[in-house]
């Protein structure tokens, strides 16, 4: 079925506006780089300082032209942007892309002319990407719509092409965009689009990267991010590629103080709270990675391979220390290196010279190569149900030999039976790049690097996406009378939570003396006593605070010593009363949360809870809300998951009730997420399997009008 951007991606005629004979200036550059790709449609130069260009005519405007046009480059001077554009829209031109820079990413009437920009896409329905955009290269339409040297063509140069799977990237930055496609390319993997987006003035990364998940072409997805601003495409987007299982790695960026103020400025990007980020990435299976090697090694890992069925690797060498140095790299990063069982060591071992070693690592030795037991402990092992990946470490530097036979190598890359690895410890040489790519396979170097892709490609595996749990399931409960004061105590709070068919504690607030007999008779000792005000957000640090009371005496001196000292240290604060609340048997401590990202909106988070919690910071995170299948899936993810499952001999935790309340917590997140800034229950007790979770202390806090 067409997209709406295959007009975009592989237009049949290109108008320049701007043309130029100046090969040293962008717009001539420009011009040369789709003649030399053999762009295959109508080229038509526009500029009114030219009769011809290179043997094309060349229109004073594009109103002169009289022929269809799917595409405009646009790069002539920020003033003269606007008006261009009206007149490719007054003749049809179905999309546009800027170059020119000197708009949002300057400020001031800069960010109106492109504001100017974004009314007229929506007035006219053409699609315009950029300002300060790079462009974009079609490789397989031969489209480079770009001035970027990676797409320069020399006849000269050999080709080298591994992978039969392509590789779609999208970039916020083009000139990490073209970085990410020139590295892939000198390692043979295929390329179908690199877009670099600019500053999305109408197409956002989102929308390029819902269109690479719906290409066929597309296998593998490369994302460079500072910000996302079309959120909705984008996460429908990640949920699609879920759901039909093609990889996307991303690289985000802005990450840190100095990272976030660049990232504000760079291409007018707004980098949003990274950690929001990290929790959309972990809930639709994203592939992160922070360095622009590893990102390359990851995908053409996944381009040349099949997934793995599971985390056991066979590690084959020609050298007995690089053979335990690839074993450890992979052990490191959580992959197991069985030792292989004696029948397979059997059938290796006479393969090898009695010098040899075939426990795992696999030692062939150099002999070993020259009789062709490399390539048959290969066949033994891609076959074999002992491992599910395979780590060939050998040297490759050699101009002139090859230690496989590409008709003995290629039939085992072809049948995908699982993932075959080949990294060379010797810087490897162009001839041996390219003889392996005959057979699909790629040459890495970095060998941290391929343990990283290995042990992705493992999870990446076992990633399920989670069922949705959606917020409008059922009717929200009516909390709005506990959202009409500017702030809300515990016991505000927790009477909202209530209202929510959360489940809490019995407990009393008590705003007399004599109301305290009842309270104990209701509650039962041991209880412990809270001072409940709008203006004391943390009691503790008042003295507010009474625990382990076990006699009505204590009772008695603890209601009076509370108000007392809330007196002393804020005087001013309006007390609503003591809350008394029975003493929670013990359990481990967890805190759940919510909180609102200015990008992705509501936001849940768990993690080891108590007074450690700002301490060890194990948090997970993910968008809300989350269903009970998804937040145990997030519970699993900390690091502290073992204390609730029977750490050291201890019972395990209810696990499914601490589940729910998380599912619960950001299910009301959800559906009020215009009305509540944050909500944190800190601690969660957990209590043994079946005997469910007690909330001690919790606290909702209004979103600010």
């Amino acid at each position: 079925m067409p997209h709406p951007l295959d007009s975009f991606f592989a237009p049949d005629s290109i108008a320049l506006i701007g043309a130029s004979r100046d090969l040293e200036k962008i717009p001539g550059r420009l011009l040369s780089m789709l003649r030399k790709n053999d762009f295959p449609g109508k080229i038509f130069p526009i500029n009114p300082n030219y009769g011809d260009i290179d043997g094309l005519k060349c229109y004073p405007s594009i109103a002169d032209v009289g022929q269809p046009i799917d595409l405009a480059l646009v790069i002539i001077p920020a003033k003269a942007v606007l008006g261009a554009l009206e007149q490719c829209a007054a003749v049809g031109v179905k999309n546009a892309v800027i170059i020119s820079s000197g708009f949002a990413e300057e400020g001031g009437d800069s960010a109106a002319m492109q504001d100017a920009i974004v009314a007229l896409a929506k007035k006219t329905g053409m699609r315009i990407s950029g300002p300060n955009a790079e462009g974009f290269y079609s490789q397989a339409q031969r489209v480079a719509a770009t001035f970027s040297p990676t797409v320069d063509v020399k006849p000269d140069a050999p080709k080298l092409v591994a992978s039969k799977r392509r590789i779609g990237i999208v970039a916020q930055s083009g000139g990490i965009g073209f970085a990410i496609y020139h590295r892939a390319k000198a390692l043979g993997v295929a390329l179908s689009y690199v877009i670099s987006a600019g500053n999305e003035s109408d197409l956002g990364a989102g929308e390029f990267f819902e269109y690479m998940v719906q290409d066929s072409s597309t296998d593998v997805i490369l994302l460079f991010i500072e910000g996302i601003r079309d959120v909705d495409r984008f996460l429908v987007a990640a949920r699609r590629a879920a759901e039909i299982g093609k990889p996307v790695i991303v690289t985000k960026v802005g990450r840190s103080g100095a990272g976030e103020r660049a990232a504000a400025s760079h291409t007018a990007s707004m980098a949003g709270w990274s950690a929001a980020y990290d929790a959309v990435f972990a809930k639709y299976g994203f592939i992160v990675s922070n360095d622009l090697d590893e990102a390359v090694t990851i995908a053409a890992v996944l381009t040349t391979n099949p997934l793995p069925k599971g985390d056991r690797v066979a590690v084959l060498t020609v050298s007995g220390g690089a053979g335990i140095w690839g074993a450890d790299t992979v052990s490191m990063q959580g992959l197991k290196v069985p030792e292989l069982s004696s029948s397979i060591q059997t059938e290796i071992k006479k393969l090898l010279p009695s010098y040899g070693a075939a426990g795992n690592p696999i030692d062939v030795t150099a002999q070993g190569v020259h009789s062709g037991g490399l390539q048959r402990s290969i066949d033994l092992l891609d076959v074999s149900d002992e491992v599910d990946a395979l780590l060939v470490v050998l040297s490759l530097s050699s101009d002139t030999r090859m230690p496989f036979k590409q008709a003995e190598l290629k039939p085992v890359i072809d049948a995908q039976n699982k993932p075959i690895v080949f990294y060379s410890y010797t810087l490897p040489s162009h001839f041996a790049r390219t003889e392996l790519a005959a057979s699909g396979a790629v040459v890495l170097s970095g060998l941290t690097h391929v343990g990283v892709a290995m042990r992705r490609m493992v999870e990446y595996a076992k990633f399920k996406l989670a069922p949705p749990a959606e917020a409008t399931a059922s009717p929200a409960p009516d909390v709005s009378a506990y959202l009409k004061s500017a702030t809300l105590s515990e016991f505000d709070s927790k009477s909202l939570l209530r209202d929510a068919c959360i489940a809490l504690p019995d407990e009393v607030l008590v705003t007399r003396r004599n109301e305290l007999d009842g309270a104990i008779a209701r509650v039962g000792f041991p209880l412990v006593m809270k001072i409940q005000s709008r203006d004391i957000p943390h009691k503790s640090d008042v003295g507010g605070v009474r625990v382990n009371i076990t006699t009505k005496g204590e009772t008695f001196a603890a209601y009076l010593g509370l108000l007392e000292s809330a007196q002393r240290h804020r005087p001013e604060a309006a007390i609503q009363g003591v809350l008394v609340s029975p003493m929670a048997k013990k359990g481990v401590e967890i805190i759940v949360g919510t909180m609102q990202d200015a990008t992705f909106g509501p936001m849940i988070m768990v993690g080891l809870g108590g007074i450690t919690t700002e301490l060890f910071r194990d948090v997970v995170y993910r968008p809300a809300p989350v269903s009970a299948m998804e937040a145990t899936a997030m519970l699993a993810e900390l690091k502290a998951a073992p204390l609730l499952n029977g750490f050291r001999g201890a019972a395990k935790a209810d696990v499914a009730a601490l589940a729910q309340l998380i599912s619960q917590v950001s299910v009301l997140a959800a559906q009020y997420a215009g009305d509540i800034s944050e909500i944190e229950i800190n601690p969660v007790l957990v209590h043994r399997a079946g005997q469910g979770v007690t909330i001690v202390d919790a606290l909702v806090v209004r979103k600010k009008a």
